[in-house]
């Protein structure tokens, strides 16, 4: 599964520092996140994505495939 922060806040026009100032996250951590670089994400920071960006949780995820 992949996160897709970055599609939706393209789709609404709205930037990365504007998202982790909402979410109160450190800058590493967050960036951690939305570039995938995480084993997990915690149910908080899911629902508070869903409740800053107006989506739900299947926005978020996307299915992908390694082709490794």
């Amino acid at each position: 599964m992949k996160l897709r922060v970055l599609d939706i806040l393209k789709e609404k026009g709205k930037t990365k520092y504007w998202l982790m100032m909402q979410m109160g996250l450190s800058f590493q951590n967050f960036n951690n996140m939305v570039y995938n670089r995480t084993k997990g994400i915690k149910f908080e920071n899911m629902q508070a994505l869903c409740d800053i960006l107006e989506c739900t949780p299947n926005d978020l995820f996307e299915e992908y495939y390694d082709k490794r």
